[in-house]
């Protein structure tokens, strides 16, 4: 069994502890490091405050570093000691590079980066992953079972593409909420109730991405498959695959988030 020690347990890290729990983890193998108060902890599982009142007897296998990133400078140091006792070091931290981290950790630690995204809280995440020098092949099979607890998990080998990552996955769900907005709003505006437009908004949304989800086909297909010749999908269309649509649009705004993720990690 992998033993874990979670640090930190605010939204993402509760997602994990609760996927790891779903999927069968023993809680004896989990410890968590949290200052604040966490609900619905199943029997046997250990949260403590701080990284001093872990028991002596737990060497995790795996460190999962889940704090905010402007805590990490703070937090990571105290956890050092672990690597020498071989623990790899697993971080969901936005902006903190390998370097960094390492240099955080005493200079010689196993460390996967990793950018996962909110829909983890509900199991159906991706997260994308860079491993450090020095992860062995099973530290990074151990990484990528914790984190498929909820949801996809995909590799990248240079590091650079996390910013990437962060741009289109990472902050993606909330330009998706946007889109669900919008809908609903032009809904209300050709005339709809406000209460039935925002359903029909977020139904169609999660319906579409459900469709996607299951299909073999292409997104491209799918599209096509809802599109009759002159019809009033086609209409529509024609504005948002205008030369001035909504693709340029997505465009600017995925390399505006991923120039801001280079900056933070600058």
């Amino acid at each position: 069994m992998t033993k874990i020690l979670l640090v930190g347990c605010g939204k993402m890290g509760g997602a994990l502890l609760a996927g790891w729990v779903r999927s069968g983890t023993p809680a004896a193998d989990i410890v968590v490091v949290e200052p604040n108060p966490v609900s619905g902890l199943p029997a046997g599982l250990l949260q403590v405050a701080a990284a001093e009142a872990v028991p002596g007897a737990f060497v995790p296998d795996i460190v999962m570093l889940a704090v905010k990133p402007q805590a990490m400078d703070a937090a990571a140091p105290a956890y050092a000691g672990y690597a020498a006792q071989g623990a790899c070091f697993l971080s969901i931290a936005a902006g903190k590079t390998l370097a960094g981290l390492n240099a955080l950790l005493g200079g010689n630690a196993a460390i996967v980066r990793s950018m996962p995204n909110t829909p983890a809280a509900v199991g159906r995440g991706i997260t994308v992953c860079c491993a450090g020098p020095g992860v062995t092949a099973a530290q990074r099979d151990a990484c990528q079972t914790l984190l498929e607890a909820v949801g996809e998990v995909g590799w990248v080998g240079d590091e650079a593409l996390i910013d990437a990552v962060t741009a289109v996955s990472g902050s993606g769900p909330a330009y998706v909420f946007w889109l669900t907005e919008c809908l609903a709003a032009a809904g209300e505006k050709a005339g709809l109730d406000s209460a039935l437009s925002a359903r029909l908004a977020r139904a169609t949304v999660f319906g579409a991405g459900e469709l996607m989800r299951q299909s073999p086909d292409s997104p491209a297909q799918l599209r096509k498959n809802v599109t009759s010749p002159n019809g009033t999908t086609q209409a529509a269309l024609d504005v948002l695959m205008a030369a001035d649509g909504l693709g340029p649009l997505i465009g600017r705004a995925v390399a505006a988030a991923a120039r801001r993720s280079r900056e933070l990690a600058g």
